[in-house]
């Protein structure tokens, strides 16, 4: 099994898909650190506690020592706490991380810590046919139009559009 920490954007991006469910069926251990998921809504949070409850979410709670070693680490100055816990979680505990967030991904390839974002995620949902090509595309698309992270990036819309034109549809 796939082990993963995510940040917030990848727990936001699925709760507003409505593909909370299917991403916790996924063959992937999924884990977070406290600070990532107290940064999502009430309403947020009460949809990722059946997945606590039952094992396929863990959470992960830095003490003082975890914090002075993550401090220690020379983050860029535009990581909040939350993306530094993500990434030094990750390292820990040799997993990849899941976030949409380019610099966060930048630095994780800079550490050579694995790492994938939504459109791995919709790959991997496509793959263990837990949704149809054209609902992979239909979600990308709705994805696309109330993010605007999946709009201004060329190399980001040309695998869009990649990934678009292989489930049958277009931006």
């Amino acid at each position: 099994m796939k082990l993963a920490i995510s940040d917030a954007c990848i727990f936001i991006d699925v709760y507003h898909l409505e593909l909370t469910a299917h991403f916790f069926e996924l063959e992937t251990d999924i884990h977070t650190s406290y600070d990532v998921f107290n940064e999502l809504y009430a309403h947020q949070k009460e949809q990722l506690t059946p997945y606590l409850n039952s094992g396929r979410l863990t959470l992960h709670n830095l003490d003082s020592k975890d914090r002075l070693v993550m401090y220690s680490e020379n983050y860029p100055r535009s990581f909040s706490d939350n993306d530094k816990t993500v990434l030094y979680v990750a390292n820990k505990i040799d997993a990849m991380v899941l976030s949409s967030d380019k610099i966060v991904r930048s630095y994780a390839k800079q550490k050579a810590i694995g790492y994938h974002g939504m459109l791995w995620i919709f790959d991997q949902l496509v793959e263990a046919l837990m949704i149809e090509p054209k609902e992979a595309a239909e979600k990308l698309q709705h994805l696309i139009s109330t993010n605007f992270l999946y709009r201004y990036n060329k190399d980001l819309v040309k695998e869009l559009n990649t990934h678009l034109n292989r489930w049958g549809s277009s931006v």
